[in-house]
């Protein structure tokens, strides 16, 4: 992954007003036409100044690891439900790679292999947006943190809008290929791709939400294994957990009166979650 740099701006001297050419003494006294309206200037107000200054300092990356710990349950959540009822994963792309490869071995046999290259173009192209998004306005920053979850958010809410008031299909027939089959596929993994760059952007590179292969690997192969403390095994062990638990509320909601749309639904209430937990985390000391 590329190295994230901030960028800052820069706002000259604000100039002192001038009549042809020549200073004018400096008064207390607003001019009418610059009284705002109700007689109170908000945008000065120490308050808004605190807020936007909030807003614009990096996050603390200690733990961190905790918000990107849930987005395993997302992940799981969200895959569980959509191969269940689309048969094509919409978070963990090698699956999809292998339907991918299935399908265009023997293209008429199934439709899933159009679904999950869907998926893989709308996860890559997330990818691009997203990668671009956190290192164009810095990576930690808790303004950039929270927009990138408040549009992961809008994305899966517009994907279960499609379903819950789209067309009726049959939840049914895994090899249905409509718009309002692509279209939220493409909508949720363009969105899912933004929890591996956040991963980036703390620092936990391990912990992407979007495999579990070498989570394995690097949890059983970890030589401190059975150690009494041991951070990055704790974090290997709770992201297999989650991801199962994740699944298993996917495939209990799939399989309800809820259907897929309950764990579209599900899953944007706990985006907005993380949109709110990233407004209040603590800043970066200086």
């Amino acid at each position: 992954m590329a190295s994230y740099t901030g960028s800052h701006e820069a706002f000259g001297p604000a100039q002192s007003p001038s009549l042809n050419g020549f200073a004018l003494p400096k008064s207390n006294a607003v001019p009418d036409e610059d009284q705002p309206l109700l007689g109170s200037r908000l945008s000065s107000s120490p308050g808004s100044k605190g807020r936007r200054r909030s807003m614009m300092v990096d996050v603390r990356r200690d733990w961190a690891d905790l918000v990107l710990l849930s987005c395993y349950l997302i992940t799981g959540l969200l895959d569980s439900a959509s191969i269940s009822i689309w048969g094509s994963f919409v978070s963990m792309q090698t699956g999809n790679s292998v339907y991918l490869g299935l399908g265009l071995a023997a293209p008429t046999e199934s439709t899933r292999w159009i679904k999950s290259g869907v998926s893989i173009i709308a996860f890559c192209l997330g990818s691009f947006v997203f990668g671009r998004f956190h290192r164009y306005f810095s990576p930690k920053r808790r303004w950039v943190l929270c927009a990138s979850f408040l549009v992961q958010m809008l994305l899966v809410s517009a994907a279960g809008a499609i379903v819950t008031f789209g067309p009726a299909g049959d939840e049914g027939k895994k090899d249905e290929i409509t718009w309002n089959v692509l279209a939220p596929i493409a909508l949720v993994a363009f969105q899912s791709c933004g929890q591996a760059v956040t991963s980036r952007a703390i620092g936990h590179n391990a912990l992407t939400s979007v495999v579990l292969t070498t989570i394995f690997c690097d949890l059983f192969s970890d030589p401190g294994l059975f150690h009494l403390r041991n951070a990055e095994r704790n974090r290997r062990a709770a992201a297999s957990v989650l991801l199962v638990a994740g699944a298993i509320s996917g495939g209990l909601l799939a399989h309800s009166r809820a259907g897929i749309a309950g764990a579209l639904w599900t899953a944007a209430v706990l985006k907005l979650g993380i949109v709110v937990t990233w407004f209040f985390w603590p800043a970066e000391m200086d």
